[in-house]
């Protein structure tokens, strides 16, 4: 069962995301926020766009490590910092579409990590 250890975890990260300057340039923008899980969206532009009008995958990754943290900051005490560790995205049959959804949620909660 996933446990928060920071019952004012909303306010933890929407303080965070404040300051989240490279979501506000990209125009991501978080729409759920609950323990141990994290939705967000971003309205494609062609800047986010490569070849074929794939999303760029430094995008997509990017997307996939914000949501993946936020969903492990949920989790953890006031105060306490959490980094990506390992990222893996496929890239392998991309979407094309004119909205990217981003959800990280946590699927096994430790003691020193999350696994999200």
């Amino acid at each position: 069962m996933i446990k928060t250890l920071n019952p004012d975890f909303k306010n933890t990260i929407l303080e965070k995301l404040e300051r989240q300057t490279l979501m506000q340039f990209i125009g991501f923008r978080v729409t759920n926020i609950a323990e141990g899980k994290i939705e967000g969206e971003l309205t494609l532009q062609e800047a986010h766009k490569q070849h074929k009008e794939f999303v760029h995958g430094g995008l997509t990754a990017t997307l996939a490590d914000i949501v993946s943290g936020f969903a492990a900051v949920s989790l953890v005490p006031k105060g306490y910092h959490v980094v990506t560790v390992e990222l893996k995205v496929s890239y392998l049959n991309p979407g094309i579409g004119d909205m990217l959804l981003a959800k990280g949620w946590v699927l096994k909660q430790g003691r020193q990590l999350n696994f999200c």
